[in-house]
């Protein structure tokens, strides 16, 4: 049992992978914190880091040793300038040297130290163990584990029974969706007014409201900076960027200066229904590719899903309700990140152990069951929409071509953007009182599936389309 916030869900970080980027990241700057805690980190003169399975198998694609050094710099992914990124990576790269934690300068080439490791560990396919050597010829050692949504936990798992005690602070403790409707029933209340009651009980409203703000800016922007950038995202793959010329045609003569006046122009253009598709795309597609090209996004659940709730949010704002405030957005992200919460303390939220049904199929659940609510739909119904939501992505694999997060992964945000508004329409229709299939259900389900999957269909590229499209074949 964990207690899991909804910004535990939804995160600021950098692109392409929370797993891969975000989670290897975060491990850089807690092992420096080790460091200090252990009162050696002065004494260090030389690092390496070893990576495991998944991390190494598409880390490369995913710039995993690009978030190592940036997290061992001491860099913070939700502040830190991204077009900053290669300048810093190339400089190190080059002198040899790394400044540990922005303080520290250590004998540091990052094509040599940092290995890619084949092997997996039993924890979790995506491990890594940092190295230091000390001045006095000691070497130590210690292991982390990026779990996905770039959550990172060591295999021993010290802070347990902190944890336990957390989540039993929570006021209204939920670990399955039954909990959910029973807090609902007893209490009359909407899914978002349960789970802003925990919220409360961790910071005041100002900063509850502060960080949905901040989130919803940061979804914002990514998807104004994806429709506003064309060209070819890195990698080598060659993909061209889509969502540039989509909204060059869908928008048309609107004009505009910024996001917010962005908005308005989408919603005073004549969107026939063929169009409202395309406008959903686009917007999951631009995320996607600002995601891509190492940009910064927020993790809903994962960096490679990042791009299914800010579209679904956008379509309620721009189709549904013109109307559409902050609230709104408070709402519908509370009920996302308490959807998301269920299915990581009942499944899994990573790629590596679940394949895409962990990434596209619990975001698109997550973002069904928000827009329910905001289409003033019951708790059962909301539930029942994200149990549609995941229904339909159960054993989507995880196969990225050159282990990079463009194809299929780009695309599979559209489509998971699109599912998610049709389950929520299925569930408004639907007598959810009488629903077939429980989400806990469904939940399990899932997980499952997930250890049933072949290891070579999550996220390693030793599958599907991984092998049967080449880099050379691009």
């Amino acid at each position: 049992m964990e207690c899991i916030s909804v910004f535990d869900m939804l995160k600021i970080g950098v692109g392409p992978s929370s797993s891969h980027t975000l989670g290897p990241w975060r491990a850089g700057r807690r092992w420096i914190a080790e460091l200090k805690n252990e009162k050696v980190f002065d004494e260090v003169s030389s690092i390496s880091v070893d990576l495991f399975g998944s991390l190494s198998l598409t880390g490369k694609g995913h710039a995993t040793d690009i978030a190592v050094i940036l997290g061992l710099c001491g860099y913070d992914p939700q502040t830190i300038n991204v077009s900053d990124i290669s300048t810093i990576v190339a400089d190190i790269t080059a002198l040899k040297k790394l400044e540990l934690n922005n303080e520290l300068q250590v004998t540091f080439d990052p094509t040599t130290q940092i290995v890619f490791n084949r092997e997996f560990k039993e924890f979790h396919p995506n491990g890594m163990t940092f190295h230091a050597t000390l001045t006095n010829g000691k070497t130590i050692s210690s292991s982390f584990y990026s779990i996905g949504g770039g959550f990172v936990v060591k295999e021993e798992r010290k802070r347990k029974e902190k944890k336990l005690e957390e989540f039993q602070c929570f006021p209204l403790p939920i670990q399955k969706a039954t909990d959910l409707l029973e807090y609902c029933s007893a209490k009359n209340k909407k899914v978002s007014e349960i789970v802003l009651e925990n919220e409360r009980s961790l910071r005041s409203d100002q900063e509850i409201d502060e960080r949905i703000s901040q989130i919803w800016n940061v979804m914002l922007e990514s998807m104004y900076t994806g429709c506003h950038t064309e060209g070819t995202l890195p990698g080598g793959l060659n993909v061209r960027r889509r969502a540039y010329d989509t909204h060059k045609k869908l928008i048309g003569t609107a004009t505009y200066i910024d996001p917010t006046e962005w908005i308005e122009a989408i919603r005073d253009t004549e969107v026939k229904f063929r169009q409202i598709l395309k406008w959903v795309s686009c917007f999951a597609l631009a995320v996607n590719e600002v995601n891509a090209s190492l940009g910064r996004v927020v993790t809903a659940p994962t960096n490679g899903s990042a791009g299914v709730i800010p579209a679904v949010m956008m379509y309620y704002m721009v189709i549904e309700n013109h109307d559409a405030n902050f609230e709104d957005i408070k709402q519908f992200m509370l009920v996302a990140g308490e959807i998301g919460s269920l299915f990581k303390k009942g499944a899994t939220i990573s790629a590596a152990m679940g394949g895409c049904q962990a990434e596209i199929g619990v975001s698109s659940a997550m973002a069904a069951g928000a827009l329910t609510e905001l289409m003033g739909g019951t708790p059962e119904q909301v539930l029942m929409a994200s149990e549609i939501a995941m229904e339909h992505h159960l054993g989507l694999t995880c196969d990225p071509i050159g282990g990079l997060v463009q194809i299929p992964c780009i695309e599979r945000n559209a489509m998971g953007a699109i599912k998610a508004i049709n389950a929520c329409e299925m569930a408004l229709d639907g007598d959810a009182a009488h629903a077939k299939v429980p989400l806990d259900k469904v939940i399990e389900t899932m997980w499952e599936t997930a250890q049933d999957m072949n290891t070579k269909y999550k996220e390693t590229s030793e599958g599907g389309l991984a092998v049967k499209v080449s880099l050379s074949d691009c």
